[in-house]
C-alpha cells in the first residue's frame, strides 16, 4: 500500500502533484465521515468514526450497500482500515464495494469500478509485502498465504480493469510494481531469463507512466528499481537523481537511499555513505537508511583483523547506532533481520539465528535479503554438523542471487566445504576451481589445502603414485594466497595454516622455501606472545646483559685541542660503538632465545631439523634447547602424554645435535636422559648413537662390545641391524668369495627375514658387490665378463633401491660408481654425480667420486675443487680425502711439469702420515712422491730452477731412500720389498749423482749470472716504482681537478644565490613602489593604473589617425568582469569618455600582396576601426595591469616586432602568421589553453588589458 492517498494511488497518472508526494501517507484521511442516509430530511446522515472503526465491517458494507452510495465513500472507509493496518477488512471493503456497483451497471458505475479496481490491487500488492516468501512448515499448501498467492490476486485485479480499459493510466504503476514483485520471487525453472523478463516488462510499464504524465515522480523511481535490478546502475542512478532535483522534499520512499545504492554498486562507497546520511538529516527515522548505514560499517570494518582496535571501534558503530535502531523501528525490516542473524551466528545463539533468518526470507521482496537469510540456515546446520541441511541451504542462496556462474560466492563456498567434508574432494575441487579463478583467498586457501592432502596422502601411504601434478597445483594455489597478503587494500591477515601446508609441500624438493615459511609462522608467532610475556623477557635480558650506561663524548674541550688526545678520544668513541653495537645483537639474541620458548614447540623443531639438514648445526642446536625448555613450560601445566613424547623426540635431536658438533660429552648424558623418561626405555634411538659413540671412542674394546649388546637385545630392529651391519663393514675379514663375505650374509638374512624391502640392506648389498669387482683380475677376456656380471649385480640392487626410494642418494651413487669403473663412461657417471650433488649438498661422498670422475677425465683444477669440499664436509684429517688430493696434485704437476704442484702433492700426504701415522702405504706416497720430485726438478732447465730447490729435493730424495728401505723390511709391505729395495738403489745410485752434478751446475750458472740476475731485479723494481710514481701523480691531479670542480660550483652556487637575492629585493622594492595609501580608509592599496590615451600610430603623422583607446577585460579570463570606465582615470587629460561600441568579430583574411602564407599560435580578434583589442604576452591580468602605458606592444616580445603594417595601414603580422578566430571558437576560447601548443611553438595568449601596440604614448 505503498502509493494509496484518499482512494488515489500515489504517483498514479493525472492524480498527483509534486506536493502530494511530501506529505505523509494516509494524511488526507479525515477523523470521520458522514454517510448520507434516505430519509424525511435530504441533509440527513449518519457519522462514521474513521479512527475508531468497527472490527467487523459487515455492518458498514451493509449500511453502504442499503444506501447505494458511491464508490468515494467505500474508498475511504477501505483507506482508513488501510492505515490501520487492518489490509484484510480494507480488501473486504472494496470487495463489497466494486459488488454494490456492479448491480448498479450503467457507464458511471463501471468508471466507479474502475478505481475501486486499482485500489484493490494495490491492496493484494501489499499484502503481498507482508506475506511469507514460501509455505510455512506444517500448513497446507491450499491454505498457504505466500507472496505468490497475492500476486496472483493482484494480476486477476489488474486484469479485470484492464478489460474495462486497456488505457487507463493509473494501471501502468500498478502493473510495474507488480512485474518488480513477480521479477523478485523464486525462479521456477532456475533460469535468470524469466527473471530478465520480468524486470524489462516493469521497465516498459513504467515507461508507459511517465508518457502518460512527465511529473509521475513514482513510476520514474520505479524505472530507476527496475535498471538498478537490471544491473544497470548508472542508469538507475540518473533516474533517482532526476527525482530527487524535481522533488527535494520526497522522503516515503527516499530517492537519497536508491542513490545511495547506485553508488555503491559503482563501488563509490564513500558516496554511498554520503547519500544515506543525508537521507537520514532529512529523516531521523528511516530504517532503511538506518540499516545501510550500519552495512556500510560493517563493510569498513572487514577491512581490519579480529585483533586491530579499529575493528572493535567499526563493528559496535554499525551494530548499536545504526542496525540495532532501525530494527527497534521495524522487527520485520528483513535487512534489519538478516544483519542481526549474522551477529547471532557469531554468538553461536543458534534459535535467534534460525528465527531471524526465517523472518528476513519470508519477508523480503529482495533475492538478494533471501539469499542471505538461507545462508545463515546453512551456516547454522553446518555448525551443528547437519550436512545434508546445509548443503540444501547454501544452494538456495546461491539460486536466489542467480546461480551457476552468478549466484553467491560464499554459497558456493559452503558447498564446496560441505562436499569435502562428505569426501566428495572430485566435485569440490570443481566447483573451488571456478571460484579461484576470480582470485577468492578463501576459495585458493581451501582448493589448495585439499591438493595438499592429497599430495600428504600418497606420502604416507608409501605408494609410488604420481602426485606431481597436484603439488604444483597446491604450491600455486596457496602461493597465490601468500602472494595476496603483501596487497595494503586487501587488509588480509596471513593464515599460519598455509604456511605450514606450503613448508610441508616444499620439504623434500626445496627445503630453502620450506624453511622460510616456518620462520614466517614463527615471526607471527612471536607477535601473539602476550605483552606481560614480552615484559618478563625483558626484565630477564636486562638482568644478564646490562646495557653500559657511559658518554661517547669522555674527553674535555681541553683535551679535544691535543692531537694525540683527540686521535685517542676517536678510537675510544669507535671502540665503545662496537661494544654497544655487539652487545646489542647478543641482548636481541638472548631475547630471541627466551621468547621462543612462548612458542609451539614443534615448529622450533622443525626449523631446527632443517637447519641441521643444511649443515647449520649451532643454530639447529639452539632451537633445539629453545623447544625443549617450551616443551618443559607447557609441561608444568600438566600435559599429557603428547608433551612427554615430544620431549624425548627433541631431547633425542638435541644429543644428534651435540654429536654433529663433535661435543660427545654433552651428547651421551642426554641420550642416556631419553632413555630414562618414562616410557623411553625402549627407545632405541638413542641406544644406536650411543653404541655408535662407544664404537668411535673404542673401535677395539668397548665398542664392539656395545655393539654386539645392542644387536642382541633388538635383533629384529631395522635400525640396529643396519648400523651391525656398518660395523661388519669395517670389521669383517676381506674375501674376495661374496657367499663367504660376513656383512653379506647379515643383508641377505635382513632381506629374507625381515623386510625384503629395506633400502640400507640393498644398497649395502650393492656395495658389496661393486667392492668385489673392483678388486677383481681383469687381465683376460673371462676374467673381465666376470667383473662385468659382478658390476651388473651391484646396479641391480642400487636399481631396487631406487625403485623404493627414488631420493636414494647413495643408490644412485652406486650406480654412478658402476657406470664410471665399469663402462668408462665418465660423462654419465659425471651426470649422475652432479644431480645427486643438488639433492644431498651436505654429503661429502658425492664431492669425493665427483674428483675421482674429474681427475680420471684430467679436469684436475674442478677435481681438486671437489676433493677440497669433501675434506671441508667430511673432517680435515680424513686421510683417505687427504691422499685423493696428494693424488691429485701429483697428477697435475706430472701433466704441467710444475714443482709447485709436486710441493702441495707431497704437503697433502704428509698431512695425511700425520692423521694416521701407523699406515705403511702414507708413508710409501710420501717417498714416490718426494723421488718424482727429485727427477722432475733435475729434468728443468738452469733458468727455471733455484739452488735452493735443488738441494730441497736431494733432501727429499734421501729421505725417501731411507723409507723406501724401511717399508720393505715391514711385515706386510704395499709393494713387493724386492721392487722397494730397486727402488732405494737407483734412488741410491744414480739419482743422487745426478741432483749433485745438478746442484754443481746450478751454482755455477747462479753465480755467472747473479749480476745479471741483479741488474734485472733493479731494473724490475725501478719499473715498479716509475709505475707507481705515475699512479700517485695521475691520482693528485685527479684529485685537484676534483677540488678545482668543486670549488668552481660553489662559487656559481653563492652567484646565483646573490642574484636570486638581489631579484627579490627589487621585486619588494617595485611592489612597494605600485603601493599607495587611500585616502578614505588609510589602507595600503596598489596605485591605479591610467587606462587608455591617445597614441599616434607608427610611420604617420595625421593627426585623424590619434584614437581614443579605452581598457578593457580579455574575454578569455575565465570569471569576466566589466572593463573600467576611463572617465575616472583620465581626468587629468580632459578627455571625455566615448560610448564603447559593440565588438563583432570576422574571419582574418589573408593578404593577397603576402608573399607566403604564415601561421602562429598568436590570437588575432578584430573590431571596428575604433575599438582595438590588446593582447597579453602571459595571459596574466595581473601582469598587464603592472605593465606601463608607455611600453608598446613589439617591445615586450623579443626577437623583434611581431606586427607591422601593410600599405592600407592594418596591422598584420610579419614572421608569424594568425590563428583565425570564428565565432565558432568561442567555446574552445574559454578553455584559454594549450591546444594549439606543439613542438617548438609558444602557447595561444589570452586577452588582457593593455593597450594598442600601434599606439604611442599620449605624451
Amino acid at each position: 500500500m505503498a502509493a494509496l492517498q484518499n482512494g488515489v494511488a500515489n504517483g498514479i497518472n493525472g492524480h498527483h502533484t509534486t506536493d502530494s508526494l511530501t506529505r505523509p501517507r494516509f494524511s488526507d484521511i479525515p477523523p470521520q465521515i458522514d454517510i448520507p442516509v434516505a430519509g424525511e430530511s435530504a441533509d440527513e446522515a449518519v457519522e462514521i468514526s474513521l479512527v475508531e472503526l468497527l472490527d467487523d465491517p459487515t455492518e458498514l458494507c451493509t449500511l453502504l450497500e442499503s444506501e447505494s452510495v458511491g464508490k468515494q465513500y467505500w474508498m475511504v472507509i477501505a483507506l482508513a482500515y488501510a492505515k490501520q493496518r487492518k489490509v484484510d477488512h480494507a480488501i473486504e471493503m472494496v470487495t463489497k464495494g466494486l459488488a454494490s456497483l456492479r448491480e448498479k451497471g450503467g457507464t458511471r458505475g463501471t468508471e466507479e469500478r474502475l478505481s475501486l479496481l486499482g485500489a484493490l490491487c494495490w491492496l493484494y500488492l501489499w499484502k503481498c509485502r507482508d506475506a511469507p516468501r514460501v509455505k510455512p512448515e506444517g500448513q497446507l499448501a491450499s491454505e498457504a498465504r505466500t507472496k505468490d498467492f497475492y500476486l496472483q490476486l493482484a494480476t486477476s485485479t489488474l486484469n479485470d480493469a484492464s478489460r474495462i480499459s486497456p488505457s487507463y493510466a493509473p494501471l501502468h504503476l500498478a502493473r510495474g510494481v507488480l512485474y518488480l514483485l513477480r521479477a523478485s520471487q523464486p525462479s521456477r525453472t532456475g533460469q535468470d531469463a524469466e527473471r530478465i523478463d520480468m524486470l524489462r516488462q516493469a521497465s516498459a510499464s513504467f515507461d508507459s507512466a511517465i508518457r502518460a504524465d512527465h511529473r509521475n515522480m513514482m513510476a520514474v523511481m520505479g524505472k530507476a528499481r527496475a535498471q538498478f535490478s537490471l544491473g544497470r546502475y548508472a542508469d538507475a542512478l540518473q533516474g533517482y537523481q532526476m527525482v530527487l532535483e524535481q522533488a527535494p522534499h520526497v522522503t516515503d520512499p527516499d530517492p537519497r537511499i536508491g542513490i545511495g545504492c547506485c553508488f555503491w554498486q559503482l563501488t563509490f562507497k564513500d558516496d554511498a555513505k554520503g547519500a544515506w546520511q543525508r537521507a537520514l538529516e532529512v529523516n531521523p527515522e528511516s530504517k532503511i537508511a538506518n540499516v545501510l548505514m550500519g552495512l556500510y560499517y560493517l563493510d569498513q570494518s572487514s577491512k581490519y583483523p579480529l585483533n586491530d582496535p579499529h575493528f572493535a571501534q567499526i563493528y559496535k558503530t554499525a551494530m548499536t547506532k545504526y542496525t540495532q535502531k532501525a530494527f527497534k523501528l521495524d522487527e520485520r525490516l528483513p535487512l534489519a533481520c538478516a544483519v542481526f542473524g549474522g551477529y547471532f551466528l557469531m554468538r553461536r545463539a543458534w534459535a535467534q539465528v534460525e528465527r531471524l533468518a526465517r523472518r528476513a526470507i519470508e519477508l523480503t521482496d529482495v533475492n538478494a535479503i533471501a539469499s542471505d537469510g538461507w545462508y545463515l540456515l546453512a551456516r547454522k546446520e553446518h555448525y551443528e554438523g547437519d550436512v545434508v541441511k546445509a548443503h540444501e541451504y547454501y544452494s538456495r542462496a546461491d539460486l536466489a542471487r542467480g546461480g551457476e556462474n552468478k549466484g553467491y560466492l560464499p554459497a558456493k563456498f559452503g558447498m564446496a566445504q560441505i562436499q569435502a567434508l562428505q569426501g566428495n574432494y572430485a566435485d569440490a575441487k570443481f566447483r573451488l576451481e571456478g571460484l579461484a579463478q576470480a582470485k577468492n583467498v578463501e576459495a585458493m586457501t581451501l582448493l589448495g589445502t585439499l591438493y595438499a592432502e592429497e599430495v600428504f596422502t600418497a606420502q604416507a601411504s608409501g605408494l609410488r603414485e604420481d602426485k606431481s601434478t597436484e603439488l604444483k597445483k597446491a604450491i600455486s594455489y596457496l602461493e597465490g594466497v601468500r602472494i595476496s597478503w603483501k596487497d595494503p587494500k586487501k587488509k588480509i591477515t596471513p593464515d599460519s595454516a598455509v604456511l605450514l601446508n606450503l613448508a610441508r609441500l616444499y620439504e623434500h624438493d626445496q627445503p630453502d622455501k620450506s624453511l622460510q615459511c616456518l620462520q614466517q609462522v614463527e615471526q607471527m608467532e612471536l607477535a601473539e606472545v602476550a605483552q606481560e610475556d614480552k615484559n618478563f623477557v625483558e626484565d630477564i635480558v636486562n638482568e644478564r646483559l646490562p646495557l653500559d650506561d657511559y658518554d661517547l663524548a669522555e674527553l674535555d674541550e681541553k683535551d679535544q685541542k691535543d692531537e694525540t688526545k683527540k686521535k685517542a678520544s676517536k678510537e675510544l668513541k669507535a671502540a665503545k660503538e662496537k661494544e654497544r653495537t655487539e652487545r646489542e645483537a647478543k641482548r636481541d639474541a638472548e631475547r630471541l632465545m627466551l621468547l621462543r620458548e612462548y612458542l609451539p614447540p614443534q615448529l622450533l623443531n622443525n626449523i631446527a631439523c632443517f637447519h641441521y639438514s643444511a649443515d647449520r648445526i649451532t643454530p639447529s642446536r639452539e632451537l633445539f634447547q629453545s623447544a625443549l625448555n617450551a616443551c618443559v613450560k607447557i609441561n608444568r601445566g600438566g600435559s599429557g602424554e603428547d608433551v612427554n613424547n615430544l620431549i624425548t623426540s627433541i631431547s633425542y635431536n638435541l644429543g644428534r645435535a651435540y654429536e654433529a658438533e663433535n661435543d660427545l660429552p654433552k651428547a651421551e648424558p642426554v641420550y642416556e636422559g631419553v632413555m630414562q623418561r618414562p616410557g623411553s626405555q625402549d627407545y632405541a634411538d638413542a641406544r644406536v648413537r650411543l653404541a655408535y659413540i662407544a664404537l668411535n671412542a673404542s673401535p677395539h674394546d668397548e665398542g664392539p662390545k656395545a655393539i654386539q649388546a645392542l644387536y642382541q637385545t633388538e635383533p629384529d630392529n631395522l635400525e640396529v641391524r643396519a648400523l651391525y651391519g656398518w660395523y661388519l663393514r669395517g670389521a669383517k675379514k676381506r674375501t674376495h668369495n661374496v657367499a663367504e663375505d660376513a656383512e653379506q650374509r647379515h643383508y641377505k638374512h635382513t632381506l629374507q627375514n625381515h623386510d625384503k624391502h629395506d633400502r640400507y640392506s640393498l644398497t649395502g648389498m650393492g656395495n658389496i658387490y661393486l667392492a668385489t669387482a673392483r678388486d677383481m683380475r681383469r687381465e683376460t677376456d673371462s676374467e673381465k665378463e666376470r667383473r662385468s656380471k659382478q658390476y651388473a649385480k651391484a646396479v641391480e640392487f642400487f636399481d631396487k633401491a631406487l625403485q623404493l626410494d627414488p631420493r636414494n642418494a647413495y643408490a644412485a651413487q652406486g650406480i654412478g660408481i658402476a657406470v664410471a669403473e665399469d663402462k668408462k663412461d665418465f660423462g654419465a657417471a659425471l651426470s649422475i654425480f652432479s644431480k645427486v650433488r643438488e639433492t644431498v649438498r651436505t654429503e661429502p661422498n658425492v664431492y669425493t667420486n665427483l674428483g675421482h670422475v674429474y681427475g680420471e677425465v684430467r679436469q684436475y683444477a674442478r677435481a681438486i675443487e671437489n676433493y677440497e669440499a669433501a675434506l671441508t664436509k667430511g673432517g680435515a684429517k680424513d686421510p683417505a680425502l687427504l691422499c685423493c688430493l696428494g693424488r691429485v696434485w701429483f697428477l697435475r704437476g706430472k701433466h704441467e711439469k710444475s714443482v709447485q704442484a709436486m710441493k702441495t702433492s707431497l704437503e697433502y700426504s704428509q698431512r695425511a702420515l700425520e692423521a694416521r701415522p701407523d699406515e705403511i702405504y702414507l708413508r710409501f706416497n710420501i717417498a714416490f712422491v718426494q723421488i718424482q720430485l727429485a727427477q722432475l726438478i733435475y729434468s728443468l732447465p738452469d733458468s727455471q730452477r733455484s739452488l735452493g730447490e735443488v738441494e730441497a729435493a736431494q733432501d727429499g730424495l734421501n729421505d725417501a731412500i731411507d723409507a723406501f728401505t724401511a717399508i720393505a723390511k715391514s711385515p706386510h709391505p704395499p709393494f713387493p720389498p724386492h721392487d722397494l729395495e730397486q727402488r732405494a738403489n737407483m734412488g741410491r745410485n744414480t739419482m743422487r749423482k745426478q741432483l749433485d752434478r745438478a746442484i754443481q751446475n746450478q751454482r755455477e750458472y747462479e753465480d755467472r749470472n747473479a749480476e745479471r740476475l741483479r741488474l734485472a731485479r733493479e731494473t724490475r723494481e725501478a719499473e715498479m716504482r716509475a709505475r707507481e710514481e705515475e699512479v700517485r701523480r695521475r691520482e693528485e691531479v685527479a684529485a685537484e681537478q676534483r677540488r678545482k670542480i668543486a670549488e668552481e660550483r660553489r662559487r656559481m652556487e653563492e652567484r646565483d644565490r646573490e642574484l636570486a637575492e638581489r631579484r627579490m629585493e627589487e621585486e619588494r622594492k617595485r611592489e612597494e613602489a605600485e603601493m599607495t595609501t587611500d585616502s578614505e580608509t588609510g589602507e595600503r592599496r596598489k596605485r591605479v593604473k591610467r587606462k587608455g590615451g591617445k597614441r599616434k600610430k607608427k610611420g604617420t603623422e595625421d593627426e585623424s589617425d590619434l584614437e581614443e583607446e579605452e581598457s578593457g577585460r580579455g574575454r578569455r579570463a575565465r570569471s569576466e568582469v566589466s572593463a573600467a570606465t576611463p572617465a575616472s582615470s583620465d581626468l587629468d587629460g580632459g578627455e571625455q569618455p566615448r560610448k564603447e561600441k559593440p565588438r563583432k568579430k570576422r574571419r582574418l583574411e589573408r593578404k593577397q600582396k603576402s608573399g607566403k602564407a604564415y601561421k602562429s599560435t598568436e590570437l588575432v580578434e578584430d573590431s571596428d576601426d575604433n575599438d582595438d583589442a590588446g593582447v597579453t604576452m602571459n595571459g596574466n591580468r595581473d601582469e598587464a595591469e603592472k605593465r606601463e602605458d608607455s611600453v608598446p606592444m613589439d617591445e615586450a616580445k623579443e626577437g623583434g616586432d611581431l606586427f607591422g603594417e601593410d600599405e592600407d595601414g592594418v596591422a598584420v603580422p610579419r614572421k608569424k602568421s594568425a590563428r583565425v578566430v570564428d565565432e565558432e571558437d568561442d567555446d574552445d576560447d574559454e578553455l584559454g589553453g594549450s591546444a594549439a601548443k606543439g613542438a617548438g611553438e609558444t602557447e595561444d595568449i589570452p586577452m588582457g588589458d593593455v593597450e594598442d601596440p600601434t599606439a604611442e604614448d599620449e605624451e
